[in-house]
């Protein structure tokens, strides 16, 4: 199966706040293909289905943090109302209350971006893991092996998202 949704689209989507990786109601109803007032909507009518770890409100000052770090262009960018953000549980869940053939095949499409996210992190916790035993091992005496170990270490930090430029996404 063809992906609906380009990975990186995805990747560019998730967003660390509280602690969580989560997606914005306005970047989700854009996938879904929808407005998101009726995301919301559909949100509001299944209350019970979104606990607070699947689903919450930003805060004034988590916006105000988002803006200032330039991961959101300007408050204009969320229409006025508190956005919801949505866990990956709280994704999957949507995929329930949205009927549509397309939100079924993004969510999937999400599902796996996360999942490609959880082994990437993980597979990097590991050799960081492995890297540290190793220099505990071997020692760092010469400045060749300190040099190689600052070089992998250097490989193994995580990279910065990218910047969101201005302007629309083609999907």
């Amino acid at each position: 199966m063809k992906n609906v949704v380009p990975v990186e689209v995805i990747e560019n989507k998730i967003y660390v706040i509280r602690g969580l990786k989560v997606m914005l109601d306005r970047d989700l109803a854009e996938l879904y293909g929808i407005d998101t007032s009726q995301l919301k909507r559909q949100v509001k009518r299944n209350l019970k289905r979104f606990p607070e770890d699947f689903m919450f409100v930003l805060s004034n000052q988590e916006i105000d943090l988002m803006v200032c770090q330039n991961v959101i262009p300007s408050k204009s960018y969320f229409g006025g109302a508190l956005p919801y953000v949505f866990t990956e549980h709280g994704i999957l869940m949507l995929s329930s209350v949205l009927n549509s053939q397309q939100a079924i095949d993004v969510n999937i499409a999400i599902m796996r971006t996360f999942t490609k996210l959880r082994f990437f992190m993980e597979n990097n916790k590991v050799l960081a893991e492995k890297l540290k035993e190793l220099e505990s091992k071997v020692g760092t005496n010469t400045d060749d092996i300190k040099l190689i170990f600052e070089t992998i270490k250097q490989m193994l930090a995580v990279p910065e998202k990218p910047k969101r430029g201005i302007g629309f996404l083609a999907l």
